[in-house]
């Protein structure tokens, strides 16, 4: 039986930039290492946070290897690993290099739209050219399809390996669904920072988080809270992030977080194209909040 370890506060890691565009290795390690000591539960790279689409391979490689090194088996590490060509995924699984890797984060494809049956049939064909984890990713706001909860359900129970679904469809009802029907080995983790603390009151098991690369401490300790059933005092912490939630993804993501790690002195405040840091607008509330919040 494979179970699922990534459970508690999972980082949806950026990837920093020079001011010449080039990969801050040098900061994305110190970020690592900043996260492993506030609470980081596991470690979700080369997933959309990272900007992976604008990556090269080379630099994929060179990040997935140094994260591993950085993070010497402290903590599992989910990688993404999906597209909209299921063909291209399955050689991937079978042929890349996933040493130190724990998990794979496989993201419904996108653009082509597919129906249901072909949404199973592709992540089951996924799940058959891998030993490893399988973590379903629903993001339709960025594929155009939504995963429905029975067909969640469905590949939970015909495939061993897939052992959870990151849910960020924003549909609540959905994921009460998936959590009310599932199998007992099979997990729900947020994909939405803003809903986290609903869907882990409904059953979550954590989030893959985007606030969680500048305040890991603050945002794990909710998500321990809730855990362990002291629901005020999380629900508390919840309601303080409220406004920086949405001021988080107001201009796209990672555009928020990288600036508001950018106030924190971690990273320069560049993305690469077509995406662009955030307005300046957005860019000064985010720091009267940090001020206010006492981060």
């Amino acid at each position: 039986m494979v179970y699922n370890i990534f459970k508690g506060l999972g980082i949806a890691l950026v990837t920093p930039f020079k001011q010449d565009g080039s990969v801050d290795y040098d900061a994305l390690l110190r970020l690592v290492e900043y996260q492993l000591e506030n609470g980081a539960d596991f470690f979700c790279i080369l997933a959309t946070t990272g900007e992976t689409p604008t990556l090269t391979a080379e630099e994929k490689k060179r990040i997935k290897d140094l994260v591993v090194e950085k993070v010497q088996a402290r903590v599992p590490i989910l990688m993404g690993c999906g597209g909209n060509n299921t063909a291209a995924v399955v050689e991937e699984l079978k042929n890349g290099d996933f040493k130190g890797i724990d998990g794979i984060l496989s993201v419904c494809p996108y653009y082509n739209k597919p129906s249901q049956e072909g949404l199973y049939q592709h992540f089951k064909a996924i799940a058959a050219a891998t030993q490893l984890p399988v973590v379903l990713y629903n993001v339709p706001g960025r594929t155009g399809v939504n995963l429905k909860a029975e067909t969640t359900v469905r590949l939970a129970r015909d495939c061993q390996n897939i052992v959870a679904i990151k849910e960020a469809s924003g549909n609540l009802e959905q994921v009460d669904e998936i959590i009310k029907n599932k199998p007992a080995d099979f997990d729900v983790i947020s994909g939405d920072d803003s809903l986290t603390f609903p869907m882990v009151s409904c059953g979550a098991v954590g989030v893959i988080s985007v606030i969680g690369n500048a305040l890991p401490k603050e945002f794990s300790k909710m998500i321990r809270l809730q855990m362990r059933g002291e629901y005020d005092p999380a629900r508390k912490i919840h309601h303080r992030f409220t406004d920086l939630f949405s001021l988080l993804f107001v201009d796209g993501n990672p555009a928020g977080v990288k600036a508001m790690l950018h106030e924190m002195g971690f990273i320069e405040n560049v993305l690469r194209l077509p995406l662009v840091p955030t307005r300046i607008s957005t860019l000064q509330r985010m720091s009267e909040l940090l001020r206010e919040l006492k981060i």
